[in-house]
C-alpha cells in the first residue's frame, strides 16, 4: 500500500462495561434485561453513538438485542471517557507483532521469564 493512499476505515467502536451503580434494567419482547455493555461507535461526522447490551435480569444467556443509552449526566460521562481513553489506547498502539516485519512486543516480564523466547520466535517462518 502507497503511504499516499488513507485507508477506507468503515468502523470504530469499542464495548465498555456499565459500572454496577450506573447499571439500569428494560423490557424487551417481554422480558426483563440489565444493561451491563455499552457498545460506542464514532460517526464519521465526529460524534458519539452508543447502544446497550445486557443479560436477561432472570439469568441465562438471552438475545443480542441493543437498547436505547437514557440521556443522563453520568452515562454520558463514562461514554466521552472511554472514548478518550480508547483514543489514547488506538493512538499509542504497537503494530501486529509478527506479522508484515513488524518486530514483536512483549511485556518486560516475558523477556525477562524466558529471554530465549526473542531467539525462537525470530525463527518462525512467515505463513
Amino acid at each position: 500500500m502507497s503511504s499516499e493512499v488513507t485507508p477506507d476505515v468503515s468502523a470504530l467502536a469499542i464495548n465498555v462495561t456499565i459500572p454496577e451503580g450506573l447499571r439500569w434494567t428494560s423490557t424487551r419482547r417481554g422480558e426483563e434485561f440489565t444493561l451491563t455493555t455499552l457498545n460506542v461507535r464514532l460517526l464519521p461526522d465526529g460524534r458519539l453513538a452508543a447502544k446497550a447490551y445486557g443479560r436477561p435480569a432472570g439469568g441465562g444467556r438471552g438475545t443480542y438485542v441493543s437498547f436505547p443509552v437514557p440521556d443522563t449526566p453520568e452515562l454520558t460521562t463514562l461514554v466521552a471517557r472511554a472514548a478518550s481513553h480508547a483514543g489514547a489506547l488506538w493512538a499509542g498502539h504497537r503494530g501486529l507483532g509478527l506479522r508484515f516485519g513488524c518486530p514483536p512486543v512483549f511485556h518486560p516480564a516475558v523477556t525477562e521469564l524466558f529471554p530465549d523466547l526473542l531467539i525462537f520466535i525470530k525463527h518462525i517462518p512467515d505463513p
